[in-house]
């Protein structure tokens, strides 16, 4: 089974073939929350978890890795 995925660049959906065969590796932002949450705080860790599963899925070895940004500099704002 072959997994697809769309290309924001080419506008296109492309074969997605990892650059390590069966190995995937993935770097995602992570929550930036200051002010009041809202659903797009939750949106890049909802979608970051959703891609990693559809991978392990599809049987690829995945190591993912998320940022977690300080916002404690505001305390001010």
């Amino acid at each position: 089974m072959k997994l697809y995925l769309y290309n924001t660049l080419t506008r296109q959906k492309e074969e997605f073939v990892p650059r390590v065969p069966g190995k995937v590796g993935m770097y995602s932002c992570g929550p930036t929350v200051y002010w009041t949450p809202h659903i797009g705080n939750l949106r890049a860790t909802f979608t970051a978890d959703l891609l990693r599963n559809a991978f392990q899925l599809f049987g690829y070895e995945v190591t993912s890795v998320m940022n977690i940004t300080d916002v404690g500099h505001l305390v001010g704002d």
